[in-house]
C-alpha cells in the first residue's frame, strides 16, 4: 500500500525502547483484516486514506495509541459500541475507534465519512453536557499522529 498521509509515522517501524513503556514498535494488520472492518463498520466502504494507512502500518500494534484490553480491533470496536449503550449514548455517522482509556469511559474515533484524512475525535462518555463528543482541536488523524511522535521522539509519554 502506497503511504501519503502517515508517511512520517512510517519512516520510524520502531522506537527506542526508553521512548515507550510497553510497545516500542508498528505491527500491522493484515489486509484481510482491515477489508472485513470496512465491511461490519462502513457497509464494506473503502475507509478514509490516512485510517487505512493507520491499520496497515500499525493495526496491530502501536506505540503512539491504546489499544486497551481488545485483542483485535473488531474487538474494540465492539467493546466501544457496549460502552455507549452502558452510558445511553449514540453516534449517529458511521465510526472507527482507534484509541480507548479510562476504563471503558472514553475513547479516540475518526468518522468514516469525513474525507480522507479525517479529524479525531473523543468521546467522553459519562460527561454530561452536549459535547461529550468533541474533536481534538480540528487535528486531522495526520495531525493528530504527528503530535503524538513527535512527543515520543522527544522523550516524552504522548499519552
Amino acid at each position: 500500500m502506497e503511504i501519503n498521509y502517515l508517511k512520517r509515522l512510517g519512516n520510524y517501524p520502531s522506537i527506542d525502547e526508553k521512548k515507550s513503556d510497553y510497545i516500542n514498535s508498528l505491527k500491522p494488520l493484515p489486509e484481510l483484516e482491515i477489508v472485513n472492518l470496512e465491511k461490519i463498520y462502513n457497509n464494506g466502504e473503502t475507509f478514509p486514506k490516512a485510517l487505512k494507512e493507520l491499520l496497515h502500518l500499525a493495526g496491530s500494534a502501536c506505540y503512539l495509541l491504546e489499544y486497551g484490553l481488545s485483542n483485535t480491533r473488531e474487538e474494540m470496536q465492539e467493546d466501544a459500541r457496549e460502552w455507549l449503550k452502558r452510558y445511553d449514548r449514540s453516534i449517529t455517522r458511521p465510526f472507527f475507534v482507534i484509541d480507548v482509556f479510562n476504563g471503558g469511559d472514553q475513547f479516540l474515533f475518526v468518522y468514516l465519512d469525513d474525507g480522507n484524512d479525517p479529524v479525531v475525535y473523543e468521546a467522553v462518555l459519562y460527561d454530561k453536557t452536549p459535547l461529550w463528543v468533541h474533536s481534538l482541536l480540528d487535528r486531522k488523524l495526520s495531525e493528530f499522529l504527528d503530535g503524538r511522535l513527535n512527543i515520543i521522539l522527544a522523550g516524552d509519554n504522548p499519552f
